[in-house]
């Protein structure tokens, strides 16, 4: 037994730590596992009290960007003092970097912890044996290095020549002279070509993955493990048909490292994480025309495009994708004085009404907005333009339309078809396998009996979709081209039908317009509009703007007349508040104060507001909201139906509303009309607030 091992050791027990770098050398390289595994056997044999294994990382590798629970129960035992001698294969199981092999010595040497491999024992505390243990470890770390460098140049070079195999997205497979190449199953070729095909018809990958959930459509997808892969059918997943809009595979180009990995210091100790995507620029290799695609070059671009405004913010500066919605052109209006994309609001008292508005620098308080328009009369005259400019090929995509709405599902039996077919091979072979096994030998023929029973029942369900397909399609009225041609001529018809969406609407305005960059006049005061159309083309706008919420420019009332008729009725406060509205300005351009109301009330001779003048009572529209219990533009709601009598002695003077009015039977039932649209949760917090305010004025009275 080598010296250095004494019985305080041995009696302190061992533990063997096991590694390997990856889960392909896990089921692979089972000659390194047994090597590993039987250092236990050495550690029993030299008399340790007890051997612990530790193989928890398996699988990961000793870099130090990826964590191993194995190691770290390892240091813990070592800090612990229960052991003895830590055992491995050599230096790099235990550590492929600096940080991690010499931090360990250096507990090692603290406790008085053993290192032995099958070259010998090192104890950490000689000088000679700590020496030798750190060149180890620097030759551990410097292999891999090297490794790594070797094996990237070397799959770099190959990848630059488009002959590094990888594995393929559904739908392609390598042939014997490492070339890509169409899966020669027809039923996973034309899937794939249906989902691209729907993709550019509907737009939204969401839209394809609900079309195609609702259609009963499965589509193939490669499952893979360390050593093998094989293609499984299985219903539509969304992340699933994003992928393979973006894979440019499709387009026929050989593509290599779209993705890349990032270390980040995580608690002191660097972390990496994988699956990160890269700009198309960086990618390692991209090799366009290598092969067959299902769709072109431009086509996968355009998708792309499509992708890309449909996620609304990952790029805020560009135009959006239409989601629905009342206005034409959202995402289309961009702002001319900032150049950002415009955002629409949606009024809530008018249910037609929505508004075009920039934010600005919304990131600095206080930066305020750019402009805002009304989008109703804009919305109008777009539509107007479009109408005109596809008026000339109205009768072209009438019958386009027609035989579109003649084949609308023809792609889905066709798929169902294929289904069919493939279900009734399944069916066939199940049947020739149950005929092929001994019926003596029933523990097989029962497995194999109810293997042929599903595929008869998938057989059968798939013939009964197929048979409802065909009623449907008998049953469907024919379309008729006479009444299509006809509307064709009166585009605004069927641009105004109830049948037209606004979505539909929306994804047409973008097949024609880019962007519309919107200004404001404010010389002339109209709506500078620039219509950016696809094709390259531009076309300028201007609409005069609506003037309403305001005083006409010849009828602003004078501050004489004002105060004489409202002055004695509200406070100076409230009066210098109600000038300002009016934009009745001073002889100077200066705002209306209190001081300065007074002075001229004063000059004028009339009277100061007194709350204790005789004449019947009336409060405020904010009082008469808190006394109803409901908000102020509730009460203006009431005011404009009828249901409240108020008083108003000029335009844009405040409202007097009666108290005795309050009481009167038809305000009570607006109030509770008010009160019934409010949601329920809305409803029981009002009513606990009652309450406790309820509890609070029986306490404070008792």
């Amino acid at each position: 037994m080598n010296a250095k091992i004494t019985p305080e050791h041995l009696g302190r027990g061992a533990i063997v730590y096991i590694r390997q770098s990856t889960l392909g050398q896990v089921i692979e390289n089972t000659e390194s596992q047994r090597r590993q595994y039987a250092l236990a056997e050495s550690a029993s044999g030299m008399g340790f009290s007890s051997v612990a294994v530790i193989d928890d990382d398996l699988g990961r590798s000793g870099s130090g960007v990826i964590v191993r629970p194995g190691f770290q129960k390892l240091v813990a035992s070592v800090c612990a003092g229960s052991v003895g001698a830590v055992f491995c294969i050599e230096a790099s199981r235990l550590a492929r970097n600096g940080r991690d092999w010499h931090h360990l010595v250096d507990l090692c040497a603290v406790v008085g912890v053993l290192v032995i491999d099958p070259d010998g024992v090192y104890d950490p505390r000689l000088v000679n044996d700590r020496l030798l243990l750190g060149l180890k470890g620097t030759m551990s770390e410097y292999e891999l290095n090297l490794l790594r460098q070797r094996g990237l140049a070397a799959r770099d070079s190959k990848a630059q020549r488009g002959e590094l195999r990888f594995s393929l997205p559904p739908g392609y497979c390598w042939n014997d002279v490492d070339q890509i190449e169409i899966d020669p199953d027809e039923r996973v070729s034309e899937t794939i070509k249906l989902m691209f095909r729907k993709f550019r018809e509907l737009g939204s990958a969401r839209q394809l993955f609900l079309w195609a959930r609702d259609a009963g459509i499965t589509i193939p997808v490669v499952r893979q493990n360390a050593k093998h892969q094989k293609l499984v059918w299985q219903a539509p997943a969304y992340h699933n048909l994003v992928e393979m809009m973006q894979n440019p595979i499709y387009a026929g180009a050989y593509a290599f490292g779209r993705r890349t990995h990032r270390v980040q210091v995580v608690d002191g100790r660097p972390r990496k994480t994988i699956g990160h995507r890269k700009p198309m620029h960086a990618w390692n290799v991209l090799i366009q025309d290598n092969h067959e695609g299902y769709i072109s070059w431009e086509e996968f671009e355009e998708n792309r495009r499509m992708l890309t405004e449909n996620a609304y913010m990952l790029q805020r500066a560009s135009r959006k994708a239409a989601r629905g919605g009342r206005a034409l052109l959202t995402g289309l209006v961009r702002c001319g004085r900032c150049g950002r994309i415009m955002h629409v609001f949606y009024g809530m008292a008018s249910g037609h009404a929505h508004r075009y508005q920039c934010r600005g620098d919304d990131a600095h308080v206080g930066a305020g907005q750019c402009i805002g328009i009304g989008g109703v009369r804009i919305d109008h005259t777009i539509a107007n333009y479009i109408i005109e400019a596809v008026s000339p090929l109205a009768v072209e995509a009438a019958l386009e339309a027609a035989q579109r709405v003649i084949r609308t599902d023809d792609d889905v039996r066709q798929a169902t078809k294929r289904d069919l077919e493939h279900a009734r091979y399944e069916a066939s072979l199940s049947s020739r396998r149950y005929e092929a096994v001994d019926p003596a030998k029933r523990l097989v023929a029962r497995e194999l009996e109810s293997r042929w029973n599903i595929a008869l029942e998938r057989v059968a369900e798939l013939e009964r979709r197929l048979a409802r397909m065909d009623e449907q399609a008998a049953s469907r009225p024919h379309v008729d081209k006479e009444s299509l041609l006809t509307l064709a001529h009166d585009l605004a018809s069927a641009w105004n039908a109830p049948s037209a969406t606004m979505r539909t609407k929306q994804r047409l305005t973008r097949v024609l317009i880019q962007e519309v960059v919107i200004d404001l006049d404010d010389a002339k005061d109209e709506v500078a509009m620039t219509v950016h159309w696809v094709g390259g083309r531009h076309t300028e706008i201007r609409l005069a703007r609506t003037r309403t919420g305001r005083y006409p420019e010849d009828r602003h009332p004078s501050p004489v007349e004002v105060i004489r008729t409202l002055g004695g009725h509200w406070p100076d406060r409230q009066l210098a508040v109600t000038m300002n509205r009016m934009r009745c300005k001073r002889n100077d351009g200066e705002s209306w104060t209190t001081l300065r109301v007074r002075a001229l009330r004063e000059r004028l001779g009339v009277p100061a507001f007194d709350a204790a003048v005789a004449g019947p009572e009336t409060i405020s529209v904010d009082e008469t909201a808190r006394r109803l219990k409901i908000c102020v533009g509730s009460v203006i709601r009431l005011i404009k139906g009828g249901i409240l009598p108020p008083q108003q002695l000029m335009s844009c003077a405040p409202w007097k509303v009666p108290v005795e009015a309050l009481e009167s039977e038809q305000v009570k039932i607006g109030v509770q009309d008010v009160l019934a649209r409010r949601p329920l949760k809305v409803l029981s917090v009002s009513s606990k607030q009652d309450s406790k305010t309820t509890g609070i004025l029986k306490e404070d009275a008792s």
